[in-house]
């Protein structure tokens, strides 16, 4: 029996000359793998479904001996054209992918992941603001996984970690408001980059 969800999509890779293997994060079913058959024919119902960071609902196919899956539909919902637009953006996103990937188990469902992530490449599919967002996207991401940072005993400046802190913990519309320094940005990210990598994910 086919299962149905939404999800979107985190990697496309070909599998043969004709399939693709494409990763989804969905919320209810986590991070899962699916192959997309004949997706590289000229005429398959997949042509111009799938690529990175569409949302859309499908349904597949549980394997049985595997965790790659049997992609059976694909109705697109977000497409995000703009992301198509700005190559800094999708490498930006990616970073995140990467992320995500590490420090997630396949097969798990992770609503607030899920619904953070989707929010992240909203906002920079409108507002084309690389700087901003993911900090606040690693930041969130960390709590949410139980490892967030102990800031007190970062050796941030005050400042800066007084601004950490409203990222942790200020939902999306007021985090709009927040107007971080160039500076205390360079530094988050460069404490975040260490900080995550200390995790072994």
């Amino acid at each position: 029996m086919d299962e149905r969800t939404t999800g979107i999509i985190l990697r496309v890779f070909p599998l043969t000359e004709t399939s693709v293997v494409v990763h989804w994060f969905t919320s209810d079913k986590g991070r899962i793998a699916t192959v997309a058959k004949g997706a590289r024919r000229p005429k398959s119902n997949f042509q111009g479904k799938l690529d990175l960071f569409y949302i859309a609902e499908f349904s597949f196919h549980r394997s049985r001996r595997s965790d790659l899956h049997t992609l059976r539909e694909v109705s697109l919902k977000e497409t995000f054209p703009n992301l198509r637009k700005n190559i800094d953006l999708l490498s930006c996103l990616t970073g995140i992918t990467k992320l995500i990937s590490r420090a997630t188990e396949e097969q798990t469902p992770l609503p607030d992941e899920y619904l953070m992530f989707i929010e992240l490449v909203r906002l920079l599919d409108k507002n084309r603001d690389m700087h901003h967002w993911p900090v606040i996207f690693k930041i969130k991401f960390l709590s949410i996984q139980g490892v967030e940072p102990n800031w007190e005993q970062s050796r941030l400046d005050l400042g800066t970690q007084s601004v950490a802190k409203k990222m942790a913990f200020s939902d999306w519309p007021s985090l709009a408001n927040l107007k971080p320094s160039d500076v205390q940005l360079d530094r988050l990210s460069q404490f975040l980059e260490d900080f995550i990598r200390r995790q072994n994910w």
